[in-house]
């Protein structure tokens, strides 16, 4: 995965503090809520070896389309919401965004 995108709570702290460096001011949450939808899409370009899908926020929820505009997949969260699964156990979620990421690709 990239290292611009941030795996645990450590580099989520390196990225706010980047931030803060540049006058920035973001959260953790805010960090998270980025991470999340960068990290399903980085494991879709690599399991399609390439960008043909590409992943939103909506919400809790986050949509993936194909390069027809047409969606693919939805996923949700674990638990209450994915900054909350990050925070418990990002590891956790990386393997469940893989699990999806491989159940939507696999589904065509």
């Amino acid at each position: 995965m990239s290292e611009y995108i941030p795996e645990n709570m450590e580099e989520v702290a390196v990225q706010v503090a980047k931030h803060q460096v540049h006058g920035e001011k973001v959260t953790p949450e805010e960090v998270i809520e980025q991470a999340v939808p960068d990290i399903l899409q980085a494991l879709l370009d690599e399991a399609l070896e390439g960008r043909y899908d590409e992943v939103k926020s909506d919400g809790d929820k986050l949509i993936v389309t194909d390069v027809m505009g047409e969606q693919v997949g939805v996923v949700t969260p674990k638990g209450k919401s994915f900054v909350d699964d990050f925070k418990t156990d990002s590891d956790s979620l990386i393997n469940y965004l893989e699990t999806q990421a491989a159940h939507i690709v696999g589904g065509r």
